[in-house]
C-alpha cells in the first residue's frame, strides 16, 4: 500500500507539472526551469554539462538543436528528472522517476498489444526522449531506420521473398509500419533522392537540406520544385522538375507512409491483400506530398496538386505500380495488337457471312 500511494503521488506530480507547462504562455520570458524550446532557458544549467561530450560521455549526450525543438524541452528537464539534487551527479540518485507511460498512458496500451512489447518494454529502446519529433517532421525512411536498429535487413529481405515478388521494390517503397501496423489512413510520400548513390538496401539516399541548398538561391528548398514559389506544388511543376538538366543527379522517390503511426505492431490483414495498392485508383493512393528537409534536420509536407495521386505519381520517371498506374501509349498499343488479332477471325467470319448464299447453291 505504501508503494502504491508513493507511486500515485509521484504520477500526480508529474502530471500536475504537465498540465501546469502547458497552460504557461509561451513567449520569450520562460519561467525558471522551462525552456519553450529554446535550449538557452531555463534548461540551460543541464545542458552546460548535456550538451558537452567530454562532460558527460557520448551515452547521456544531448544535441542542444535537436532536443530544443521537442515538446519534451518545453515542459523542461525536471519535468521528468525530478529527483536531481543541488548535488547531482555526486549523490548518486537515479536521475529520472517519471516513465512515458505517465504521459502516454494510451500508446503504452497500443504497443501492449503487440509482440514487440513482450521482448522490449523500454521506450526508449526505439525513442530517444531527447530527439523527439512529430510523425509529420521525420522521413519515411527515419521510420524504417528505426526498425532496422535491431531487424536485419537480409533477414528480411529473405523471409520477405518467400512471398512477395519484386521484395527490393517493395520494401523500398513502402515503410514498415506501412503493413506491419493498424495504421487505417496512408499517403503517398514523395522525396527528392540523390541518384547513382548506392546502399546495402533497397532504401533511397534522400538528399538533404545542405545538398538541395546549394541549388537554389533562397533558404527554401521547396522552390527546387515549387517553381512559381506559392507554397503549392502543381503535377506541371513536378514535371518540369524532372526534365530539368540541373536535376540530373536527383529523382523522385514515392514511398506508401501512414497518416497516423500506430503502436500495434502485428501484421495487419491489408499485408496480404494486393488490391489494397494494386487497383485502380485505391484509397490508400488518393493523397500525395511532397516531403522535404528543413535546416534543422525535420521534414515538412506540401500538398501536390488535388485529384487521384496517381496522376502525379505517372509524371515522376521510373515509377509504376501495377494496377493503378497508367500509360496511354501502351494502351494504344495494346488495343491495336488487340485489333490485329481480331481482324482474321472476324473478318473470315463476316465474308463467309456474305457469301453464304453462293456455298448453298453449290
Amino acid at each position: 500500500m505504501k508503494n502504491f500511494y508513493q507511486n500515485f503521488y509521484k504520477t500526480a506530480v508529474a502530471a500536475s507539472a504537465l498540465t501546469f507547462c502547458c497552460m504557461l504562455p509561451h513567449s520569450g520570458q520562460a519561467d525558471p526551469g522551462f525552456s519553450f524550446g529554446n535550449a538557452a532557458s531555463g534548461n540551460q544549467a543541464c545542458l552546460d554539462c548535456h550538451a558537452d561530450m567530454y562532460k558527460v560521455g557520448k551515452k547521456d549526450l544531448i544535441s542542444t538543436d535537436m532536443f530544443s525543438h521537442t515538446t519534451h524541452a518545453m515542459f523542461g528537464c525536471k519535468t521528468c528528472h525530478d529527483t536531481i539534487s543541488a548535488d547531482h551527479p555526486k549523490d548518486g540518485k537515479v536521475a529520472r522517476t517519471t516513465t512515458c507511460t505517465n504521459c502516454h498512458s494510451d500508446i503504452a496500451a497500443e504497443y501492449a498489444t503487440s509482440r514487440h512489447s513482450q521482448e522490449v518494454s523500454n521506450c526508449n529502446a526505439c525513442h530517444n526522449p531527447h530527439n523527439v519529433l512529430k510523425p509529420d517532421e521525420i522521413s519515411a525512411l527515419a521510420m524504417t531506420a528505426t526498425c532496422m536498429n535491431c531487424h536485419n535487413y537480409n533477414r528480411i529481405k529473405a523471409t520477405h521473398a518467400q512471398w512477395l515478388p519484386q521484395t527490393d521494390l517493395h520494401l523500398g517503397a513502402i515503410t514498415c509500419v506501412t503493413c506491419h501496423t493498424k495504421a487505417k489512413n496512408y499517403i503517398v510520400s514523395v522525396y527528392i533522392a540523390r541518384r547513382n548513390v548506392k546502399t546495402d538496401t533497397s532504401s533511397p539516399i534522400i538528399a538533404d537540406y545542405s545538398y538541395l541548398s546549394k541549388k537554389i538561391d533562397s533558404q527554401k528548398v521547396q522552390y527546387l520544385v515549387d517553381r512559381n514559389r506559392d507554397n503549392y506544388i502543381s503535377i506541371e511543376e513536378i514535371k518540369m522538375f524532372n526534365v530539368n538538366p540541373e536535376n540530373k543527379d536527383l529523382y523522385l522517390k514515392a514511398i506508401l507512409t501512414p497518416t497516423k503511426t500506430s503502436h500495434a505492431f502485428q501484421i495487419s490483414d491489408k499485408s496480404w491483400n494486393c488490391t489494397f495498392c494494386h487497383a485502380a485508383g485505391p484509397s490508400a493512393t488518393q493523397v500525395t506530398k511532397l516531403v522535404l528537409p528543413n535546416q534543422d534536420g525535420t521534414f515538412s509536407g506540401f500538398d501536390v496538386e488535388k485529384g487521384t495521386s496517381i496522376t502525379s505519381l505517372n509524371a515522376i520517371p521510373n515509377f509504376y505500380m501495377m494496377g493503378s498506374s497508367r500509360n496511354n501509349m501502351v494502351n494504344k498499343v495494346g488495343m491495336l495488337f488487340l485489333a490485329g488479332g481480331l481482324i482474321m477471325p472476324v473478318g473470315h467470319g463476316f465474308i463467309r457471312f456474305l457469301t453464304r448464299r453462293n456455298r448453298r447453291k453449290e
